[in-house]
């Protein structure tokens, strides 16, 4: 066994840079597999009531479901998947496969995510296989699949990592001979995922040589130990790595000098973990990949030294520290 000194641990723990890396957890309603066990493509989506599907091997189906919250904020878009059933176990019924551990299906999967307004965020695509355990460094709070993240679009452009199934529910199985039209009316189950994405980068705080680019909207003077903030306050941050903006530029433009590019991801700013109302968020004219955030300080804001963070899709940046009155 190796025996290392806690004080040498202290000293190296900053030698060791935490990895860009965030959690999302996904909760999805009235999803419904539709089995397709139809021969004639006429009779597709044919029956406006309930129906049933049997689970059979090498079948395939497709997932349909309500994207209601992420990372326990509500959220809105659509959870589909297209699968093939393998139904792999070590020791299978008649009719399954046989393999060196359990496994239901191989699956393609898209989160098709929006804001709670309905306001485009973007998709993440994962792939892999379903059931059975997670893989090996996967979050605790996961409790099957083993499936990889291969990419995104819009503010998850360029994303990595890897996905699974917190809670499956019981879904009842459908027929492609159901009208997916009639999905909430019919009812479906819930279910909820945990993705754990590897971005190509983080929203952050912008920090000049005399501290974080935080500036009080009155005057836009540096907060600082000598100016403080105050409780109630509106303040304005400048930015980096917020994601799109609305009506948008072509990639690697500067945002144009007039009209307003509103940033299309929810925005959150923490001041010591609490919520401080963000009253708008945007890119900066002329700048590339930066962006202005205006926001109210929380009312109840106590007096010293405070954490501010950042977010954008629900993705974290790292933490600055500002003065507070």
């Amino acid at each position: 066994m190796r025996h290392v000194s806690p004080m040498l641990l202290l000293g190296l723990a900053g030698c060791f840079p935490a990895s860009a890396q965030a959690l999302l957890t996904i909760d999805v309603e009235n999803y419904v597999p539709y089995h397709n066990d139809l021969a004639d493509p006429a009779m597709f989506a044919s029956n406006p009531n309930t129906t049933e599907g049997t689970v059979r091997v090498f079948q395939r189906f497709v997932f349909i479901g309500d994207i209601v919250a992420v990372n326990g904020q509500p959220a809105k878009g659509i959870w589909t998947a297209r699968a093939t059933n393998v139904l792999l176990s070590p020791t299978p019924p008649p009719k399954q496969g046989i393999a060196d551990e359990v496994r239901a299906n191989i699956i393609e999967m898209y989160f098709d995510l929006m804001q709670a307004d309905g306001t485009p965020v973007g998709t993440l695509i994962s792939t892999g296989l379903t059931r059975g355990s997670p893989p090996p460094g996967a979050p605790r709070i996961q409790t099957g699949d083993t499936m990889a993240i291969v990419g995104g679009t819009g503010a998850f452009l360029g994303v990595r990592g890897q996905a699974g199934v917190i809670d499956l529910g019981s879904p009842r199985q459908a027929s492609m001979l159901e009208d997916p039209a009639n999905r909430r009316v019919n009812g479906g189950a819930k279910r909820s995922y945990v993705l754990h994405l590897i971005p190509m980068t983080l929203p952050e705080i912008a920090v000049t040589a005399a501290g974080p680019a935080v500036v009080h909207s009155s005057d836009n003077i540096l907060v600082s130990a000598a100016k403080p903030a105050r409780a109630g306050e509106i303040l304005t941050l400048y930015a980096t790595g917020l994601g799109p903006t609305r009506p948008g530029v072509d990639p690697g433009n500067a945002f144009p000098l007039n009209g307003l590019q509103v940033v299309n991801s929810p925005i959150q700013i923490l001041l010591n973990g609490r919520p401080a109302a963000v009253l708008y968020a945007g890119g900066y004219p002329g700048a590339v990949n930066g962006y202005q955030v205006n926001f109210r300080m929380p009312d109840n804001a106590s007096p010293g030294v405070a954490a501010l963070s950042l977010s954008a899709a629900w993705i974290s940046g790292s933490e600055v520290r500002i003065a507070v009155q």
